[in-house]
């Protein structure tokens, strides 16, 4: 399978699952600073994938699959023995389709678009800063009495929220408020296989 990337965006989350669940995966980067994009073979990377965004996941078969949240779980279902997913089916599962929802919907697409593009303005900015810190701040809580997200057990979940909340630093948002949220990312950060995918990305800093 190949995993179509570009550092330091949300890509780095099914890299991470991939590396946990023991898959091998080739990379290709897509430079997403030119327009078009283009992948590091040369292609224009919206003939590709007509989405025209990563991460894309292209499988054995050639089939593609887009979409981080469901290129996690579909990684994840191969290594059952991983425990990156819970079984599909149960209780736990749809706790963790629950946070990848929420840090999709209430913390990525609060990053992005309204962090890093200015020409939405200041004013968009802050709404967006104001609205992360309540998010922020829930999480926090939760992990105040869980060591990741599902409880004991590291999951797709944490690695998506492991990659988003990275954007802080840029994004210019303070985690100082935010002790139990500061240490999960320090243990996150401290597991050989996301050291393996970050030096991959040539990520030099985990938590930013």
């Amino acid at each position: 399978m190949k995993l179509y990337y570009a550092p330091g965006t949300c890509s780095l989350s099914p890299h991470i699952v991939a590396r946990e669940a023991g898959i091998a995966i080739d990379l290709e980067r897509v430079d997403i600073g030119k327009v078009p994009h283009r992948t590091a073979a040369g292609a224009d990377f919206g003939s590709v994938n007509p989405k025209g965004y990563v991460p894309m996941l292209e499988l054995d078969d050639g089939e593609l699959l887009t979409e981080g949240v469901a290129i996690v779980q579909y990684l994840a279902d191969l290594a059952p023995q991983s425990r990156l997913a819970p079984a599909t089916g149960t209780v736990e599962r749809y706790r963790l389709q629950e946070w990848l929802t929420f840090i999709s919907s209430e913390l990525h697409k609060m990053f992005s678009p309204w962090l890093f593009h200015p020409e939405h303005g200041e004013l968009a900015a802050n709404a967006a800063r104001a609205k992360i810190a309540q998010r922020l701040a829930f999480i926090d809580a939760h992990l105040a009495t869980h060591p990741y997200l599902l409880g004991q057990d590291f999951t797709a979940a944490d690695a998506y929220a492991f990659t988003i909340v990275g954007w802080a630093k840029p994004a210019r948002i303070d985690l100082a408020p935010y002790p139990h949220l500061q240490e999960y990312l320090v243990r996150i950060a401290a597991r050989p296989k996301v050291q393996e995918a970050m030096q991959a990305e040539g990520l030099r800093k985990a938590v930013a």
